[in-house]
Formats: structure tokens, C-alpha cells, sequence
């Protein structure tokens, strides 16, 4: 079910690093110290979203990812774009916590 935009802004405030794009996207990027770091991050992006069967999009750009998402069925935001959201924030860390900090 799509979020209204007062339950948009609450989940917001419970994922570190996320920003709305028109209540109609969240959107985060995420620094590494290696461009290898960031490619490993994608690919455990990958599995989680193929796990979820929910995707974002993915923009590389040297040691910065970015990752968008929204729910295309339903118009919007869904909590299951925020499930994602915080699956993907626990993946940095481990990643960075694992292979060094983040810039």
C-alpha cells in the first residue's frame, strides 16, 4: 500500500542517510574508500533485492554509490521500500566494517 506523505517523513526519520525526492522516491549515496568496496556493496544490493524481489536503481560513480527506490505498483513509497532501505544500510556496514571505514 502506498505511504502517505506524514508516514513517509516518520520512516524517514528511522533511516540514517535517506532523502525523499517528491515524497515519491528515497534516495541515499554511499561513500567507500575503494571502488572494489563499492562493487562488493552492489552485489550484496543485488542479492538482498532479488531476495525481496524489490530493486532500486543503481548509479556507480567511482567509490560513490547511489541507490533509489519506489514502489512502481503501487505509485509510490511503500514500507517495502523502507525494509529495503534499512537492509541495505546494514549492508554498508558490515562491508565497511569488514574492509575499513567510508570516507
Amino acid at each position: 500500500m502506498k505511504l502517505g506523505n506524514t508516514d513517509i517523513d516518520q520512516k524517514l526519520a528511522e533511516v540514517t542517510g535517506w532523502t525523499t525526492d517528491d515524497h515519491k522516491w528515497i534516495v541515499r549515496k554511499y561513500r567507500f574508500t575503494a571502488f572494489m568496496q563499492g562493487i562488493d556493496f552492489v552485489n550484496e544490493v543485488a542479492r538482498i533485492s532479488e531476495a525481496l524481489n524489490h530493486h532500486p536503481m543503481i548509479a556507480i560513480d567511482y567509490k560513490m554509490v547511489t541507490l533509489r527506490l519506489t514502489s512502481w505498483h503501487a505509485g509510490g513509497l511503500t514500507d517495502l521500500d523502507f525494509e529495503s532501505a534499512a537492509k541495505f544500510d546494514q549492508a554498508f556496514t558490515d562491508i565497511t566494517t569488514n574492509s575499513g571505514s567510508p570516507d
